[in-house]
């Protein structure tokens, strides 16, 4: 089964209100609302785009240990995820599937880490959660999510909603903007350049890891080179 077919099928049964979700209908038009009204702003088209310079990061892992993106591209190309945070079952779909195409990603010399504006504490959750062999990155206040053209504040009728879910972004984020990225996967080379970007305003759909094979052979065609 592929990624976007287990989302599927999730959001099918979440949004039946089946057990243990049991989600009011009202519920659901207000994200359906968010998510339209994200997507007809056109913020995902602002966004970083193949033959873009990626931005250079240095972020922490949960160990607190510095990541550099320019140590990392020194070795081969980088897979970048930005995703939402443990809370979001598509965001630890989208990392399980990430984690059974690691192998994969290595055979062409890549190195892949995912990022969040979580806290550390919430990225071990995420690593021991999903059995991850790669790093989580926490990105304070979406700064880099913001450098790459992906952070976004939520309306307020959305804040109000994840206020009576309990869904408390500044808790799990240690910040109180209620920013979120919108998830994201970028392929980069090792000169900086962005070889595959994917974008989606609708947090329910995500590329499959095999979809940025291609740049990565041709990563490797051109670090050969």
């Amino acid at each position: 089964m592929s990624l976007q077919d287990k989302l599927d099928a999730f959001k099918a049964d979440f949004q039946a209100g089946k057990p243990p979700y049991n989600v009011p209908r009202p519920v659901i038009e207000t994200m359906h609302r968010a998510t339209a009204e994200l997507i007809a702003s056109g913020a995902a088209g602002r966004a970083l785009k193949a033959g873009d310079k990626a931005p250079a990061f240095t972020l922490n892992d949960p160990d607190g240990k510095a990541v550099s993106s320019t140590a990392l591209l020194a070795e081969g190309p980088l897979v970048v995820s930005f995703y939402r945070g443990v809370w979001c079952p598509y965001c630890n779909m989208e990392l399980q599937a990430l984690q059974a195409a690691l192998p994969t990603f290595q055979s062409f010399g890549a190195n892949l880490v995912a990022i969040s504006p979580q806290t550390a504490p919430n990225s071990r959750k995420s690593v021991r959660q999903n059995a991850l062999g790669f790093p989580i990155l926490s990105d304070p206040n979406n700064d880099v999510a913001a450098a790459f053209g992906l952070r976004f504040a939520l309306p307020d009728y959305l804040v109000e909603l994840y206020k009576g879910l309990k869904n408390d972004l500044p808790a799990f984020n240690g910040d109180p903007s209620w920013t979120l990225p919108m998830p994201a996967r970028f392929v980069i080379g090792q000169d900086g350049t962005v070889l595959y970007a994917e974008v989606n305003p609708d947090y329910t759909r995500r590329p499959e890891p095999e979809d940025m094979l291609p740049a990565l052979r041709g990563a490797g065609r051109t670090a050969a080179a």
